[in-house]
């Protein structure tokens, strides 16, 4: 297994097709990446104490930190982090114990925790806090530090959630062809 490519307790992470790690990012333990991922430099992707799922054709941009809380008497499964299909987060975006649908942006320097879920077709703002258990319903544009609901998606706005993710699995894809180092 690469240095990028770290087990934890037994658990080593699954990488789907065509998948693109930078290898200044490392990704540890349980951790499942599906097909067309692709995870940029300088990101921390760490599912060593709960799971960690990204869905097809999603995108982790530059210096993110994606991790999960532990599973205790507190809370017996913990909060692992589940990412949906299409969705692209931001640089350094911090992602702790949350739930994300698919076709979702969230905005560079952005912050969400633990038990926060957020729905299909959504535009998270750069800056913006996702607190604790916060429900952010689909097909809406969140901003603020807490996070506040400003409006609904435009259509062009929900058309450019998947433009975006297609875009990276076309850049991911000429870092693949380019050099075999960013495939794992």
């Amino acid at each position: 297994m690469s240095t990028v490519l770290r087990a934890y307790q037994k658990r080593s992470p699954t990488i789907g097709q065509r998948v693109m790690i930078d290898p200044s990012s490392v990704v540890i333990g349980d951790v499942q990446l599906a097909n067309d991922v692709s995870v940029w430099p300088l990101v921390a992707i760490r599912g060593d104490v709960n799971r960690i799922t990204i869905g097809e054709r999603t995108n982790i941009q530059d210096g993110s930190v994606l991790h999960v809380t532990h599973k205790s008497s507190y809370k017996p499964e913990g909060n692992p982090l589940i990412i949906g299909k299409d969705v692209t987060i931001g640089h350094k975006a911090m992602l702790h114990g949350c739930t994300i649908g698919d076709r979702v942006l969230v905005g560079m320097g952005s912050i969400l925790l633990d038990g926060a879920l957020i729905g299909d077709d959504v535009i998270i703002g750069a800056g913006t806090l996702v607190t604790q258990n916060k429900q952010l319903e689909s097909g809406y544009l969140y901003l603020g530090n807490p996070v506040r609901q400003i409006r609904p998606l435009t259509e062009d706005e929900r058309q450019g959630l998947t433009y975006s993710a297609n875009n990276y699995v076309s850049w991911k894809n000429e870092y693949l062809d380019q050099d075999s180092q960013y495939q794992p």
